[in-house]
């Protein structure tokens, strides 16, 4: 980069109010709700890829409310109370998502969800009912609903699915094209007055009195009165203390299929595998349970274990006896921890983080910036 101009150095990288690391959903909707609530302080969101590359744009575009198993494995490792709190979190994100932007624009399907229950997960179709009438019984409070949850079996055979033994419908999910909510959010809070940096990887940060010192691979410090990290799994190269490691979540596409019977959004096995239609085109990811500890690294490419274990489940379960190819290979890096809880914390008097999304950013960042941004 050459040497800055004083023009340069007295508006694109000038001391900010506000400095945001990551533009990728928790980013911008922290920097939405700063601007909102102080829209004359300057709000700066640096990105270290051409776009954000971590999980944002490179899920499964699932607008996820959560499946049963995965939330009674919730209750188990956080107990009813968190559960039910984390649960409303996405609830409750998910419509702003959708008042904010409305369907179309950010290709959003009100498709519903389902879970694949197989044969031997609940042998006592009994046990299932009454796991049903407990979680729907937790969750009204919330939804506003009867049955969130309800067995609907007789989809199995209309979806052509093999190895299940029961199929649990979720009224509260959806898809979306993460591309374009990732879009959307950019425009709306650039249109703010938020200036976004893209290529800046953010070396070390030093904070004083005064505020912080942030050292890239540009040739100037950026200075803010106030940092906040969003960069997620990554956060723990400039907050080591963090409970965080990387989890990286790969996918497959398939080829377009010709009369393709499955709609929705399906999880499988605590919402480890998890599947839809992209159109007439398949879409699946998961399998990282498997490997556990192979998962835990940021490399950007997909492996083939876990490759090849999806398409197993593809062939066995989701899309017996069909022909297709895979067209598309992709993983992107979660963060999780111990606990599955997001953190949201201030680290110093100038310094915070909103991170360990644990793959539901999509539908808890509004929120979560809505909370980091009231603390900031």
């Amino acid at each position: 980069m050459l040497p800055l101009s004083v023009w340069e150095s007295e508006s694109f990288f000038s001391p900010r109010d506000y400095i945001i690391l990551g533009s990728g959903f928790t980013g911008l909707w922290s920097a939405y709700y700063l601007k909102k609530h102080h829209p004359h302080r300057s709000v700066m969101i640096l990105e270290r890829g051409i776009i954000p590359s971590g999980a944002s744009t490179r899920n499964a575009g699932f607008a996820c409310f959560g499946s049963l198993t995965e939330l009674v494995a919730d209750c188990k490792l956080l107990g009813d109370k968190e559960m039910l709190e984390l649960l409303e979190m996405r609830f409750r994100g998910l419509k702003k998502i959708r008042k904010m932007f409305g369907n179309h624009r950010i290709g959003y399907e009100a498709t519903g969800g389902y879970e694949l229950i197989s044969p031997a997960q609940y042998p006592d179709v009994n046990l299932l009912r009454t796991k049903l009438d407990q979680l729907n019984a937790q969750v009204r409070k919330i939804t506003g609903i009867q049955k969130t949850f309800r067995l609907n079996d007789a989809k199995i055979k209309a979806f052509g699915l093999s190895g299940t033994a029961h199929l649990i419908e979720n009224s509260e999910e959806g898809q979306l094209h993460s591309g374009k909510l990732c879009e959307a959010l950019l425009q709306q809070v650039q249109s703010m007055g938020v200036t976004v940096l893209t290529n800046t990887e953010i070396l070390k940060m030093e904070s004083s009195g005064k505020g912080v010192e942030l050292f890239s691979n540009l040739p100037v410090v950026l200075k803010a009165g106030k940092v906040l990290v969003c960069t997620n799994a990554f956060a723990r190269d400039l907050i080591p203390d963090l409970d965080l490691k990387p989890a990286r979540g790969q996918i497959l596409l398939t080829s377009p299929l010709e009369g393709l019977k499955i709609r929705g959004c399906f999880h499988y096995d605590e919402g480890f595998y998890y599947f839809r239609n992209l159109g007439n085109r398949i879409l699946l990811g998961g399998a990282r349970n498997k490997f556990l500890k192979e998962e835990e690294t940021f490399a950007a490419s997909t492996s083939a274990p876990v490759q090849e274990e999806l398409e197993k489940f593809l062939r066995e379960i989701v899309l017996p006896g069909r022909s297709y190819t895979i067209d598309q290979r992709w993983s992107g890096t979660m963060g999780v921890g111990k606990e599955k809880k997001p953190i949201i914390k201030k680290i110093n008097d100038h310094v915070y983080c909103a991170v360990r999304l644990s793959g539901m950013g999509v539908a808890l960042a509004p929120q979560i910036g809505k909370i980091v941004a009231g603390m900031m």
